[in-house]
């Protein structure tokens, strides 16, 4: 009951954020008159209102990872048992899809679709790495009860400052390309994004490491 629990915590948390992230992103766009700096800005600040909200609300219960990666660094720190890992990465990804359709049907466009948005170059996948490596030291190293507004501020900021507009989260990406939308992404582009999220989560964890002197190991 308690894994029950925390898989529940888990998948609606992911759900509600890729709904965010994409119907913010629809409403941007359709708002903004074609100005696309004033529609990422909308979009960055619903997604950090939304991500601070969601981790309050769901991280007692889950640890509110939302996110493979994260779940995958927790695991390997020993915060996760590694039996937990591949559910908590099956109701991520299944919850990315769902807050995709949530999105699509909040504003009457058609459930199904795929993106054909392409984000393909050396520089978005340097983005992809710089943006998760930020984020999982950020998690790593914040201090007692200050994770859900530090982890919030900084994916605002990685919304500006890299090429990528900071998907940081193999599961934004699932969810992201079933997108059609201001917020997708194709899926001929999504491996690429993955693999340099997870080098950039691992880099995090050796360099939180060394910050702390305490060697990371498996448990």
């Amino acid at each position: 009951m308690a894994l029950a629990r925390k898989l529940l915590a888990e998948g609606l948390g992911t759900t509600l954020l890729l709904a965010v992230v994409i119907g913010s992103g629809v409403m941007a766009e359709q708002l903004s008159g074609g100005n696309v700096a004033l529609a990422l800005l909308a979009n960055t600040l619903a997604t950090v209102g939304g991500l601070y909200v969601l981790i309050e609300v769901f991280g007692p219960v889950s640890g509110a990872h939302f996110n493979p990666a994260v779940s995958a660094v927790m695991a390997w720190r020993g915060a996760l048992p590694w039996s937990a890992l591949p559910p908590y990465v099956a109701v991520q990804l299944s919850g990315a899809v769902l807050g995709a359709w949530l999105a699509h049907g909040m504003f009457d466009l058609p459930v199904w679709q795929l993106s054909t948005k392409l984000r393909s170059s050396p520089g978005l996948w340097l983005a992809e790495g710089v943006a998760t490596f930020g984020l999982v030291l950020v998690i790593l190293r914040a201090p007692a009860g200050r994770a859900p507004a530090m982890v919030a501020g900084y994916i605002g900021a990685a919304y500006w400052f890299t090429a990528s507009t900071s998907f940081a989260n193999p599961a934004a990406v699932m969810g992201r390309m079933f997108s059609n939308s201001f917020a997708g992404i194709a899926p001929a582009s999504a491996p690429a994004f993955v693999v340099a999220q997870l080098v950039g989560a691992a880099l995090a964890v050796l360099v939180a490491s060394w910050l702390t002197e305490d060697p990371p190991r498996a448990r």
